[in-house]
């Protein structure tokens, strides 16, 4: 599970929360003293860049082991593209050729807008919104591009060609209610004739060998039908991605030669036998051993992970995220895994919701080296993984907050919004002072405790099968709430987290409630719906907490001088309300409460008030600053002796966007893709 970033505003406001040994990148620049966290801004999207602090206190071998992981996760790049939408690497190979190679007019309205919906393909991995899920509307004509493709010589026809304008294949996750989710889904996860009842009676008649650990099934492959009869194309060496995964392969194989211990080494190994077999008992083997080591200090995420793409909840993205520790802040922040026990034994739950042991909760605070697949250009800024409940229960977990990337955000540049939409002083006050404290503990309880909390009835099946389309967004509020629960509460000053617990609850909450409630509608156009699984469980957890304080005014609708503000009156009585809520999504998932969830989730999260979302909209247009921000990655070089020995590492970072793109598409473009140049 990931926690994504929702908005500079929220981290500032109190949070929601050949291929290239060297990379022939001239853009590339030595990192400068006065770091520039900014890159450009197009459309809605803000590009920043990130450092690697403590670079250069690894030694060798640690450096070599997270050049190799880079590369290893680079080389899956592709991967996700085609994983988005079956003609993405079609479109981008035919729209990279136009931007290297047209040498007509560069200053017209419309090679300015080609040149905007270039920058928003390659920021989404592919022609559908990162975040909406709404395909991208370019601002220029079909006939334009045509003209683009004749003078330079690039074809690109058919269907890759008018699905950029037409209105087929509109939503990359289509998770409507009433529809068949999986048909109207444009997400390259299965065969175009694919339902939704077809996914769910085949995953009906796998029997995992021992049901207490029940596979992953469907995790790593595409699901087709082939002469009526539907089949998984396993993602695998000589399977389906084969070309990309065996360069994933190789980059492993050389980051095991380089392990810091035996149990990290152990577990590549088996990471390096899941992705040859594609076997998910591999796969579970592979987590169980990474979930144990947990000495040394790097770290990494590689694989096909997330199910949020997935409208079925089955499948995994490609993701990888390379980890150094931060010493420091690990170090601060490990008392919540010490204590994750008594976080348990003292929420809200039923008794019989409750784990009696909370088993292997490692935490650590670290900064990222690099990113690719679904980490990347937009990047979570926690993650909590394995996945599986079983092994969750029975092993544990890994949580970790991505160090830099928060920091990056926090110094990119206030956006000015914090003021627009905070009710009065006073709530900008306890913003400023405590905002940024409350959005890292929100952050670090929402992975270490939130995901690490409760446990499934006897019983009752995985939550993909038991709440569908709802488990992902269902799973993310009750990690939220986790983390609300406990932002306000006296533990954290005992624990020496706060210096003053009250302060740091409002401020969370009062950020909670505005971002739910408010300012992310920034990022909606007026009249949709709600859909990413986090922007709607913000917003049914909000939403809930304010119909249900109505009768004691917990939280106050006003209006003053024509603008909507949500006072939060009663701290006391929210932190109930999020403790009984936190209470009924647990029951939810424990029990497998489909009518339930799907009453909670479309009733709070899915519509939105029209008026007020106007209302934000307009507000909105005196900032300049994008709602949307991804970041490019440090560039790590390796230099080489005669020998082709590596004896040293350094970090550069990328100059521009498109640069990194255009170097990412020439050094780790490994599936193929068929366009006449």
């Amino acid at each position: 599970m990931k926690l994504k970033f929702i908005l500079v505003l929220s981290i500032m406001a109190g949070l929601m929360f050949s291929c290239g040994e060297s990379a022939e990148n001239t853009t590339n620049v030595e990192v400068k003293k006065e770091f520039d966290y900014n890159v450009e801004q197009f459309a809605d999207i803000k590009v920043l860049r990130y450092q690697i602090p403590g670079w250069e206190n690894l030694t060798l071998k640690e450096q070599k082991l997270v050049y190799y992981l880079t590369q290893a996760g680079l080389s899956g790049r592709d991967i996700m593209w085609d994983q988005n939408y079956r003609h993405n690497l079609k479109i981008r190979k035919a729209l990279e050729n136009i931007y290297t190679k047209y040498s007509g007019d560069k200053a017209s309205i419309d090679w300015k807008a080609f040149e905007t919906y270039l920058k928003r393909v390659w920021f989404s991995n592919g022609i559908h919104h990162h975040y909406s899920n709404a395909k991208l509307k370019p601002e220029f004509s079909s006939e334009y591009l045509k003209g683009l493709l004749g003078d330079t010589n690039t074809v690109l026809e058919g269907e890759a060609f008018d699905i950029i304008f037409n209105d087929k294949d509109a939503k990359k996750v289509n998770l409507t209610k009433d529809v068949d989710n999986v048909l109207l889904s444009a997400i390259n996860f299965y065969g175009p004739d694919v339902t939704t009842a077809d996914v769910e009676n085949y995953y009906k008649k796998k029997v995992s060998p021992n049901p207490d650990k029940p596979l992953s099934y469907g995790l790593n492959s595409q699901l087709v039908k082939e002469d009526g009869v539907l089949k998984e194309r396993v993602y695998k060496s000589g399977g389906l991605y084969g070309e990309a995964i065996d360069e994933i392969i190789k980059w492993l194989e050389l980051a095991e030669g380089v392990a810091e211990n035996k149990a990290q080494g152990e577990a590549l190994g088996l990471l390096i036998e899941y992705y040859k077999t594609g076997d998910l008992q591999t796969w579970d083997d592979y987590n169980v051993a990474w979930t144990a080591a947990t000495d040394g200090n790097i770290d990494y995420i590689n694989s096909f992970i997330e199910v949020y793409n997935d409208p079925a909840g089955y499948r995994g993205s490609y993701e990888t995220v390379v980890q150094i520790k931060d010493f420091d802040m690990s170090e601060k922040m490990a008392v919540l895994s010490e204590n994750a026990q008594w976080f348990e034994d003292n929420s809200p739950l039923m008794d019989e919701h409750k784990k009696d042991t909370v088993v292997g909760v490692t935490y650590k605070v670290v900064n990222v080296a690099g990113e690719a697949g679904d980490a990347s250009p937009s990047t979570p800024i926690g993650v909590n993984l394995p996945n599986a409940n079983w092994i969750r229960a029975a092993v544990g977990s890994k949580s970790v907050s991505l160090g830099n990337i928060i920091h990056a955000y926090n110094n990119a540049g206030s956006t000015g919004r914090l003021k627009e939409f905070v009710h009065d002083d006073e709530e900008y006050e306890l913003e400023e002072k405590y905002g940024q404290v409350a959005d890292k503990l929100h952050t670090a309880l929402h992975e270490v405790i939130g995901h690490a909390s409760g446990q499934l009835n006897p019983g009752v099946g995985e939550t993909k099968e038991t709440l569908k389309k709802y488990a992902s967004t269902l799973e993310e509020g009750r990690a939220d709430l986790v983390g609300l629960y406990y932002l306000y509460s006296p533990k954290l000053q005992e624990l020496g987290l706060v210096d003053d617990w009250k302060s740091v609850g409002k401020a969370a909450f009062d950020g909670y409630i505005r971002n739910g409630l408010m300012t992310q509608l920034i990022r909606l156009n007026l009249g949709d719906d709600v859909e990413e699984a986090h922007m709607v469980n913000r917003q049914w957890v909000s939403a809930w907490a304010y119909e249900q304080g109505k009768a004691d005014n917990v939280i106050e609708k006003l209006t003053r001088d024509g603008k909507t503000y949500f006072n939060i009156n009663d701290y006391e009585k929210l932190h109930e309300l999020f403790g009984q809520l936190l209470r009924e999504t647990q029951r939810i998932k424990s029990e497998g409460d489909f009518e339930a969830v799907e009453a909670l989730v479309e009733g709070y999260g899915v519509k939105v008030d029209q008026a007020v979302h106007a209302e934000v909209l307009e507000r909105n247009k005196q900032f300049t600053s994008a709602p949307y921000n991804g970041f490019v990655n440090p560039v790590l070089v390796a230099e080489k002796d005669e020998n082709g020995e590596i004896i040293a590492v350094k970090v550069t970072q990328p100059d521009t966007f498109d640069g990194q793109m255009l170097s990412y598409s020439k050094h780790f473009s490994f599936l193929p893709v068929m366009v006449k140049m």
